[in-house]
């Protein structure tokens, strides 16, 4: 009996998913037809269970939807639509969504504006990219200044200080390092589950790592102790960014081979650049990665046909 509401659970996932229905309607299926024997689900390998209920294995946002959408605020509606966009990778439809809201008080709405906003950069030139990064930059910082509190603010924070500081030069990009690094470790403290914050740290350690010796000489005028990392430090986030959540972002797989490239170490080097082949290009991201790790092949000998 219990395997047969298994398999009718199954086909409802399965056609609403299709039908592009949402988690609460699923839900609420799920509550009507299965919730007498929901306890017996806990053991079930498969089952991701959370605090609110199940989530049937999907992949968590960065914010779990917090009640019915009969009791839901405004705002939870609104970034609940938010959501679904980012998920569809509508850009263009996600940065004009919110935008209605530059002016709200929530550092939800804020940091989600500032990720749309640098993502309708990445898909622009200068000087229109740099725009949109500075506009993004001052909705990170807004979030932030409400919610010191929120890793995702943090997060953002130090992607567009970053980001905001190529534009500045090289001397000024250096003279963020520290601060960069430390929201990056605040938002992991704040949330070591997210693992995109990881994955930033170790971008940061490949950064210091991998910089050219004027850029070092550039570093040690600026600090007294210049910021410095190693490729194995960047090694360590990016597996760990990988344990935490498997195949979450095709930059983390690339990078993870072009660190073992510089570690010489080209066995595991061509294991993940060839794994990025296997991601979508959905995103500007996606393009980049895939671009770089076929050029990264190609540096280990490695060509399309092999």
């Amino acid at each position: 009996m219990f395997r047969r509401k298994l398999r009718l659970l199954q086909s409802i996932w399965t056609f609403c998913r299709r039908n592009q229905q949402s988690r609460q309607q699923i839900r609420k299926i799920f509550t009507k037809q299965f919730l007498p024997s929901a306890s017996r689900w806990l053991l079930l390998p498969g089952a991701v269970v959370t605090m609110r209920g199940f989530t049937f294995g999907m992949r968590p946002s960065e914010k779990e939807p917090e009640a019915t959408s009969a009791s839901k605020s405004p705002e939870e509606k609104i970034i609940e639509q938010a959501d679904e966009l980012f998920d569809k990778s509508d850009t263009l439809a996600l940065y004009d969504y919110l935008i209605q809201y530059k002016d709200s008080s929530n550092d939800e709405l804020l940091w989600r504006l500032a990720r749309a906003a640098t993502d309708k950069g990445k898909l622009l030139k200068d000087p229109a990219k740099r725009d949109y990064y500075y506009e993004a930059f001052k909705y990170a910082k807004m979030a932030l200044e409400k919610n010191p509190n929120n890793f995702a603010c943090h997060k953002w924070y130090a992607i567009l200080l970053d980001y905001t500081g190529e534009y500045e030069g090289t001397k000024q990009r250096i003279a963020n390092a520290y601060e960069v690094k430390e929201h990056f470790l605040k938002a992991v403290e704040l949330n070591p589950k997210d693992a995109t914050s990881v994955h930033s740290l170790g971008y940061w350690c490949f950064l210091f790592a991998d910089l050219p010796w004027y850029q070092q000489k550039i570093a040690s005028v600026i600090f007294t102790t210049p910021p410095t990392s190693t490729y194995e430090e960047a090694l360590k986030f990016f597996l760990e960014a990988e344990r935490i959540d498997p195949g979450f972002y095709s930059m983390n797989t690339m990078m993870l081979g072009k660190t073992y490239v510089r570690l010489k170490e080209n066995a595991r080097a061509i294991y993940h650049l060839k794994k990025v082949k296997s991601f979508p290009v959905k995103t500007v991201d996606d393009e980049k990665a895939h671009k770089e790790a076929a050029e990264l092949l190609r540096g280990l000998g490695v060509h399309d046909h092999d």
